[in-house]
Order: structure tokens, then sequence, then C-alpha cells
């Protein structure tokens, strides 16, 4: 799932498409032309993710401007399966890996039907014991966000998902901080690489912060993967696109994130090629400070270090004081033992 050096970078459409199939092919290309790695959908069904008792949540007021249940705007912005397969086709056929978050059992059948290998865990799910137990069995690799969550409930969702054999190799997970949008003083990333060193797991950020900063510092932190929503347009009437970036925006991060990837280069401190070709005119060597008769003790006196690089490195200063000269040298000559 995660290659090495590189970045995995999901475009989250998530409910962007506003229930219409045509915006959400739309939203493939648009993850496409900003040379994102996957494109996220969300698979559910309304009546089984939420009561018809349960609220809307404060944003999802605010950015739908309707008073309604929950199940009410969930089934407005439902895609069903023939949607997904259409969009999976759409995805090979546009180069873009096809990805999405599942949020009961139920809709398990379909990812089976969909022959999808990776999945997507919302941090609403990470104490969804059956659901955790499920996956698991299904030996999918498995993205989990931790929004909302305490360390003790992500160590229960890991131990859980281990538990029933799923490898620990084959988890991610992503901090998260579930608030759209959410404050630059919320997103805590380094509570992503402390989970990484206690879990020994691979580690990313779902970033819901209207900036690119945190993303861009978390694969500078050693990110793994970075989800980010995006929409076709941030005024577009809906719950999610206020905390979205549009096409340019997310073109802008995945250009960012890839540069950075080119400043992290390697562990291995060593002159790069580019360097070289200056390193033997800014290098010193070890010259005369004047002129030296044939069997004067070299000296601080009558020893200077001076560029270009060629003759004896200034790390031997101390092998060369006290050694006599065994010829003249004019001043700005190398010395010569």
């Amino acid at each position: 799932m995660i290659k090495k050096n590189k970045t995995i970078i999901i475009a989250e459409a998530g409910v962007n498409h506003n229930g219409n199939l045509k915006l959400a092919l739309r939203l493939v290309d648009a993850a496409k032309k900003a040379n994102a790695d996957f494109i996220k959908f969300q698979l559910y069904k309304h009546d089984h993710l939420a009561t018809v008792y349960a609220p809307q949540a404060e944003y999802q007021k605010k950015n739908t401007k309707k008073k309604q249940t929950q199940a009410a705007l969930l089934k407005k912005l439902e895609l069903n399966l023939g949607n997904f397969k259409r969009i999976k086709s759409y995805c090979k056929k546009k180069k873009i890996n096809f990805l999405l978050s599942i949020f009961g059992i139920e809709e398990l059948n379909i990812i089976k039907k969909l022959n999808l290998k990776i999945i997507k865990l919302p941090s609403g799910e990470i104490n969804n014991v059956p659901l955790l137990k499920a996956i698991a069995k299904m030996n999918l690799n498995i993205i989990l966000s931790t929004g909302m969550a305490e360390i003790k409930e992500v160590e229960f969702a890991i131990k859980l998902l281990k538990k029933n054999r799923l490898s620990q190799n084959k988890i991610c997970i992503l901090q998260c901080t579930t608030d759209y949008p959410t404050q630059l003083k919320d997103v805590n990333l380094n509570a992503m690489n402390s989970m990484k060193k206690k879990f020994k797991i691979k580690v990313g950020l779902s970033d819901h912060t209207l900036e690119n900063d945190s993303s861009i510092a978390a694969v500078a932190l050693g990110a793994e993967v970075i989800e980010k929503h995006i929409t076709l347009n941030e005024n577009m009437r809906g719950p999610d696109h206020k905390a979205s970036l549009n096409p340019k925006k997310f073109t802008d991060l995945v250009n960012s994130i890839r540069n950075v990837e080119i400043l992290l280069g390697s562990a291995h401190k060593k002159p790069c090629k580019a360097e070289l070709k200056h390193k033997k005119i800014v290098r010193k060597s070890i010259v005369a400070n004047k002129n030296i008769e044939k069997g004067t003790k070299f000296s601080e006196i009558n020893l200077m270090c001076k560029r270009p690089e060629g003759g004896i490195s200034p790390a031997s200063w101390e092998k060369v004081i006290g050694k006599k000269a065994k010829k003249n040298f004019k001043k700005d000559d190398f010395i010569i033992l």
C-alpha cells in the first residue's frame, strides 16, 4: 500500500458529489489532474448509519442551511453500488486509485463486490467492535482515522484488529481532528509521531484545516499518508465543501508535498553532486603566510589556511606545526612535507 519515500495523497471527495454521479466523476477528474494517488468516497446506508432522531452536527447545519435530521441529510448524499461501480471503472480509466470509507458491517458485501484491497475506517468507527472484527477477518489493508479518540482507544482498536489476525503492516493510523474546518491550534501533529513510536505502525494525517501547512509539516515529520477533502467549489451547498480544497488549491498541496519529499532527501550525510564542483574552490589548504626558508620550523606565525583546496588539508594542521621545511616556500605556496 505504501511506497517507500512517497507519501500517499488521498483526495477525500467524501459526499462532495452532493448525491450526483456526474459530480462524482468530475471530482475524479479533478483529483487526477491534481496528481492525487487516491480519490475516496463514503459508502454507507443512511438508515444503518444514523437513527431518525440523530441531529445534524453544527457544521452540517451551518453549511447546508437547512433544518433536518442527520438521516435525512445522509439519504440525499447516498450513492449506491451501481454508482460506485461506475466511479471505480472511471477511476481505472483515468488511472487513479479508488478508495471508500465504510461505516458498517452491511457495507462489507459491497466492498467484496467491488474487489477492494484497501479501505478507510472513519474516526467515528474506532470503537465499533463488530465492524473492526469483520474487517480484520477480510485481511484488507486498513487506514484508520483517530479523530476524537484517546490514545487508549487507538490502542484498543489496533489490538482488536491484530487479535483477529490482521497483520500490523496492513494498518495505517491517521492523526485527525474531527472539526470542520480544524483550527491550526487543534491539529496536534506531535501526536502522530507519538503514536508511531508507541505502536510501531505506519502513520499519517487526515487534515481538515483550510490551509496546506499542516499536511506539509506532517510529511516533513514522517507522515506516509495525507488525506485532504477536495471539492469542485468550496461555495457549493453541502456539509463538507467549506472544509475542502478546490482543484487549484489541492494541486498546490500535492506539488508542495512532492517538493518536501525532494527536500527530505536521504538520511545519509554526504555532499551532493552539485556541491562537489564548488569544493575545490571553497575549501582551503595550508599555505605559507610569508616566505619560509628551508629548515625553518612551521608555526602558527608562518602558516595560514587559504583557498583553494589542493594542498595539505587544514584538518592536518596539528601534524604540520613543528615540522621543518624541506625546501624554500614563497608566500601563498602550498606547504609540502
